[in-house]
């Protein structure tokens, strides 16, 4: 089963579901600021995306510069980074789509569906 992890006031997620809709593709959303990405989960997504941990973070949020991510983030361990993203759905970039024992994340979920 497809996941769909996004937020519903997100305008990227909301065409992503409109994609995944359009190209007859069934999936279960998340809503990532109810139902937070553990630590383990966060691994595992990094895992299967192939991605660096700095790549998880939502960079246009209004969290991620409230609390002056962008000068502190290189100085974070990978651990840190993780435990932060597992306390705040806002701070984890979006959306990312869970399909088979991979995953994509922000850009590369757009770029998939359009390939289908």
């Amino acid at each position: 089963m497809n996941i769909l992890i996004g937020y519903k006031k997100c305008s990227t997620c909301k065409n992503i579901e409109k994609l995944l809709k359009e190209k007859n593709i069934s999936y279960e959303y998340r809503e990532i600021d109810k139902e937070l990405l553990s630590v383990d989960e966060l691994k595992k997504i990094m895992k299967r995306a192939n991605i660096d941990v700095l790549k998880l973070f939502n960079t246009s949020g209004m969290k991620y510069r409230e609390l002056g991510l962008k000068d502190k983030k290189n100085e974070m361990t990978e651990e840190e980074i993780l435990e932060l993203l597992s306390t705040d759905g806002m701070l984890v970039k979006r959306p990312i789509l869970l399909k088979d024992d991979k995953a994509l994340v922000g850009p590369q979920v757009k770029k998939y569906l359009e390939s289908l």
